[in-house]
């Protein structure tokens, strides 16, 4: 089976404690200030930590391009930092790829992306009659390349024993092997009730809520922070898996 994004196997690596974070939205400020409480969290921890971005960066909140900038950047000092891509950031790249064939994206929560970038798409395309190929031509001109770059370069999916980070979920029962990007990033049901079927914890986002869910062999980190919801920050150390209080 083809895929088209990694998937990326940490099993063996030691860290003291993981953080994970999804769907941020373009939630730049929420962002900065939940990497601030891990930060704090793991001052005096030994060793290295790990910090998991499960997806959906762009879209919906205000500062889509603040959010790829932040994560272009280095990782906070003794953090290992891993970005997953989400649906909405695969379906940011496919519009520039081909935005014939993805102009979907533009009722997707893209307004406020490509505002983020200096680009007020209704006035481009309502007031000015640009097409949508002429929209998308601005695009990629008012993106910093690496932002591109990024997008490009996301994985899928993380395993580190049998623990899985990725977007959505699995489709239950089927070997990871066998799982299609677009399981990863898009799934809810059968995975939502079923739980993966296999031996793994799932940690995911996607299918936001008003508290993170503790399902069957699954914990679900969306909560809606570009809704008017938080940020919830999911702590794994010592073979527990809590919810970050906030400061």
């Amino acid at each position: 089976m083809q895929h088209q994004r990694g998937r990326i196997d940490l099993t063996g690596r030691d860290y003291t404690a993981i953080y994970a974070l999804s769907d941020i939205h373009g939630s730049y400020d929420e962002m900065v200030a939940a990497e601030r409480r891990i930060v704090e969290d793991a001052r005096g921890l030994p060793g290295r930590k790990l910090l998991m971005y499960l997806g959906d960066y762009v879209d919906r909140g205000p500062r889509s391009s603040d959010v790829l900038a932040h994560l272009c950047a280095p990782p906070p000092e003794g953090f290992d930092r891993y970005a997953l891509c989400g649906n909405h950031d695969d379906a940011f790249l496919r519009f520039l790829d081909d935005p014939d064939a993805n102009i979907h994206w533009l009722e997707f929560g893209a307004l406020p992306t490509l505002l983020s970038y200096g680009i007020d798409a209704r006035h481009v395309l309502f007031d000015l009659g640009y097409s949508i190929g002429e929209l998308r031509d601005l695009t990629p001109k008012a993106m910093p390349p690496a932002h591109v770059d990024l997008l490009r370069s996301l994985a899928v999916a993380v395993t580190l024993g049998s623990t899985l980070f990725v977007h959505a979920g699995i489709q239950p029962g089927v070997a990871l092997s066998e799982q299609t990007d677009e399981d990863l990033m898009w799934i809810r049901e059968p995975f939502l009730s079923e739980g993966p079927q296999l031996p793994l914890l799932v940690i995911h986002g996607h299918t936001p809520g008003s508290h993170p869910v503790f399902g069957l062999s699954r914990i679900g980190i969306d909560t809606a922070v570009s809704m008017g919801g938080t940020l919830t920050i999911l702590k794994i150390a010592n073979g527990r898996q809590t919810i970050l209080p906030p400061i």
